[in-house]
């Protein structure tokens, strides 16, 4: 597994200077994805990197709107967004308990446990 490349100079870098050494490869993966369309609106950007409305959630909090662009953000809101991201982000431990049913979807067109009426002598 291939770990990204250190952010460029800039805000976002020095915010990664501040992190422990055990969060910068975290820190590099959420800045290289926002960073990636970097004249593309942040609202959008964090729509696909935080789960439900903690990205709309996050702009609120910070002052800024959703058309903001990344190369925007200074230091300290990059350091409150990867904050907020490992918060909202973590994948579950093995302890944890599992949220939903999982397993396979439904293969038949039906919710899980529920089947069509058959149709034998019709």
């Amino acid at each position: 597994m291939s770990r990204p490349s250190p952010v460029p100079a800039g805000p976002a870098a020095d915010a990664r200077a501040g992190l422990p050494e055990s969060d910068t490869p975290a820190f590099d993966r959420l800045a290289h994805a926002v960073l990636a369309s970097s004249s593309a609106p942040l609202g959008p950007l964090l729509r696909a990197q935080l789960p439900g409305t903690a990205g709309v959630q996050w702009l609120r909090h910070e002052g800024l709107p959703p058309t903001t662009r990344p190369s925007a953000l200074t230091a300290a809101q990059w350091r409150s967004l990867f904050d907020c991201w490992t918060r909202t982000s973590r994948a579950p431990s093995a302890g944890a308990p599992r949220a939903g049913r999982g397993g396979r979807p439904s293969t038949h067109g039906h919710a899980p446990g529920a089947a069509a009426i058959p149709r034998w002598g019709q």
